[in-house]
């Protein structure tokens, strides 16, 4: 049976390091954020290099479709990919976007990746692609709980990987993680 994975956590925790490990395991992508701009490229609206207008623009969408708004445009993709290929979810932020897709996906399992904060305002602070400064991420994590509900996901996850050593320890965890996922879907 093919597999329909999510991986949430808080900005900077490594949910990308997940999500390329499972598309290098043949999973296919979706990208949640790709919805973003797709919309506002059809809609010839600038993309900043501060992030200001892709915020607005989210925003909007949720404003006008619903706070699940994200789920629902992602859904008929989904159901296309599961079709070939297993699926690993990136950016699903929101309670709501989890509630609706599990009505629709009850295979759906979500993986959180986790690390201390102090550790992630570093790691953040320090990237190569869109480093924030310890103020930025504690905005964009307090936005994002409150306003996205972003909470949910993250205290419902199915699996917990900490991400605080290594990469071989944090590949380990995923590895298990997956291995205990097969195991289940083989008593089903």
């Amino acid at each position: 049976m093919r597999q329909l994975i999510a991986i949430v956590g808080m900005s900077g925790s490594g949910k990308s390091v997940a999500t390329e490990y499972l598309e290098n395991q043949g999973f296919k992508k979706l990208y949640f954020g790709g919805i973003t701009y797709r919309l506002m490229e059809e809609a010839g609206i600038a993309r900043t290099a501060d992030g200001k207008s892709e915020k607005e623009f989210r925003e909007k969408l949720r404003k006008e479709h619903g706070p699940e708004c994200y789920a629902k445009f992602l859904e008929p993709e989904i159901k296309e990919a599961l079709k070939n290929q297993s699926v690993v979810l990136d950016g699903l932020y929101s309670w709501y976007e989890y509630k609706y897709l599990i009505e629709r996906f009850p295979e759906l399992r979500l993986i959180c990746i986790v690390v201390d904060k102090d550790l992630r305002y570093e790691r953040v602070a320090n990237r190569v692609d869109r480093p924030f400064t310890k103020e930025d991420i504690i905005y964009r994590d307090v936005s994002e709980i409150e306003n996205l509900a972003k909470g949910g996901p993250i205290a419902y996850a199915d699996y917990y990987l900490l991400n605080n050593g290594s990469f071989e320890e944090y590949e380990n965890r995923l590895i298990e993680i997956l291995n205990d996922m097969n195991k289940h879907e083989g008593e089903k």
